[in-house]
């Protein structure tokens, strides 16, 4: 059978085709007159359409489940701290004044002094806000920044692989994580730092063939992004690029990338210091030194327990976090040992599975070659960063996603020269998309989905009657700490529900006369059915106070 070489015409494909002389069946598209080769071939050579595609492929899936899978609610700490920024931004306010009232309003990943604010960095936050602002709704920005996640990633495996192979890698991480994975349904985060990851990798090799402008522009717009979602890991990935830059410095490339990355660390700065009132700290690490016990890194030490005026939060920060992921013990190589492979089964479930695991079998290969030698020197430098973190979850390697599918699919490509790896691939793609199909006829979306429905039940039952309300919130002996309800506006004193922690009988009477022109409630969370009751005077509730 004759066979068509494809000839790259991308300046990053003509480095890979000689990086892969070898083995030239790499190249060779089978046309066999069948008409859906051809159409793949076909969108995968007009580069633009084929990453647009692949992030409308997310958008309507999503779109056409919204009967069955509705717009989300918050559930977790961190959405709701997200969520307080971006109702701040949509304010337009950086930040908030502390309310008088702070201690009944403390909650999990937010700030109450000096300033009531979330401690996360802004990149979320601006996108949920613009959500709320110009679409009527946060998760709308949720839903297009997924859309955007998979056209940026396609885009990037464009300047890494032949086109028809970085196609078939955007619709590949789209069926993966683009419509049921959490970070499509639910406020946690992820789009962000995976689109600033995209952008960085996928101008680099785009910068070393032909450096122009435009990709310096991107190139910088991805650490500025990074730097503004997940700093850390942000910074452990932007070091192995700004080393492939410098070896060989271009003024076109890096003149452009400083004058970008200039402007938003002068932006990122002067938001600390609204924030913290210091230029370099960072809300995160003030959230931190205010309520943590167990440090971040494995070379810092645990830290003194600070004063709780909550039980339940006393329980998360002392009981809960220490334990989770085993961060106490990781200090010792056999705890660290036990609690990486623990994350690793984690990262694992959510981005690869079964099927998609075939193709790094052949890592040992995929590294030697030519044009994937950066990333022989990048990963190693991916997994010593990593590996100094106590805490994981699969947004933090967000700005990894990219780097992980260029790997997985060179790992294809090596298969698909050898003598059986043609059916192997093509058993791997087959599982990919049957898994697909099973979700979006069966769908099952994991937590936090679909969050805290009991506390959006009776938000909505008090935001439908006239005036304003206090809600005064109970906790049982057993409560489950990760459903939360005290979350508040970022305006309180002008929301329509306040949520508020019960405390001793003099503070509870103190609040209520601060809200006297508000109807007061109080909500069991730990009932099978929460319901509002009429509160009493100076209810005292043991069971809410830290000892």
């Amino acid at each position: 059978m004759r066979q068509n070489r494809v000839e790259p015409n991308n300046p990053a494909e003509v480095v890979l085709s000689d990086a892969m002389k070898p083995y030239p069946e790499c190249y060779l598209v089978s046309l066999n007159g069948l008409k859906a080769i051809r159409l793949f071939a076909g969108i995968a050579h007009r580069r633009p359409l084929a990453a647009a595609l692949c992030g409308l492929l997310v958008l309507l899936m999503r779109a056409a489940e919204l009967p069955r899978l509705p717009i989300p609610e918050p559930g977790m700490h961190d959405e709701f701290s997200y969520l307080l920024a971006a109702d701040t931004f949509a304010s337009g306010r950086i930040t908030n004044s502390a309310h008088p009232m702070w201690k009944h309003f403390e909650s999990f990943h937010i700030l109450q002094l000096p300033y009531y604010e979330s401690m996360y960095p802004p990149g979320q936050g601006l996108l949920l806000a613009a959500g709320q602002a110009f679409l009527g709704h946060p998760w709308w920005a949720v839903y297009l920044s997924m859309g955007l996640l998979c056209c940026c990633l396609c885009w990037m495996l464009q300047g890494w692989l032949p086109p028809g192979w970085a196609f078939l890698g955007g619709l590949l991480i789209a069926m993966r994580i683009g419509v049921f994975s959490s970070w499509m349904n639910s406020y946690w985060g992820g789009a962000v730092a995976g689109i600033g990851g995209a952008l960085m990798f996928g101008a680099l090799p785009r910068l070393e063939k032909r450096p122009r402008v435009r990709d310096a522009v991107l190139l910088g717009l991805g650490l500025a992004i990074l730097a503004n979602s997940r700093p850390y890991e942000g910074l452990v990935a932007s070091i192995p690029v700004a080393a492939a830059l410098l070896w060989r410095p271009s003024r076109r490339a890096l003149v452009p990338v400083a004058i970008v990355v200039s402007i938003a660390g002068a932006a990122t700065a002067y938001y600390c210091w609204r924030t913290t009132d210091h230029p370099f700290r960072m809300a995160y690490q003030l959230n931190r030194e205010t309520y943590q016990t167990v440090p971040f890194f494995l070379w810092e030490h645990p830290t003194p327990e600070p004063v709780y005026r909550h039980a339940v939060m006393r329980q998360f920060y002392t009981v809960w976090a220490p334990n989770f992921q085993n961060v106490i013990h990781q200090n010792t190589l056999s705890g660290w040992l036990d609690a990486a492979v623990g994350k690793g089964q984690v990262e694992w479930q959510f981005y690869l599975g079964w099927a998609l695991s075939v193709p790094l079998l052949m890592l040992p290969w995929t590294l030697r070659d030519r044009r994937m030698r950066f990333w022989l020197f990048a990963c190693p430098m991916f997994l010593l960063g990593l590996a100094l973190e106590r805490y994981t979850h699969p947004h933090y390697l967000a700005p990894f996603v990219g780097v992980l599918m260029v790997l997985l699919i060179q790992g294809m490509r090596h298969l698909w020269v050898s003598r059986w790896g043609r059916y192997v691939v093509a058993v791997v793609v087959l599982a990919c998309v049957g898994g697909f199909v099973q979700q979006v006829v069966s769908p099952r979306v994991p937590y936090p989905y679909p969050g805290n429905l009991q506390r959006a039940r009776i938000l909505r039952q008090l935001e439908g009657t006239d005036g304003q309300h206090l809600v005064m919130v109970h906790y049982g002996a057993d409560h489950d700490i990760h459903r939360e309800w005290v979350y508040n506006r970022a305006d309180i004193d002008r929301a329509k529900v306040v949520w508020a922690r019960e405390m001793s009988p003099a503070e509870d009477q103190e609040l209520k006369d601060y809200f006297r022109d508000r109807k007061i409630w109080v909500v069991d969370a730990d009932e099978a059915e929460p319901r509002l009751t009429a509160a009493r005077p100076a209810v005292r509730l043991q069971s809410n106070i830290a000892p």
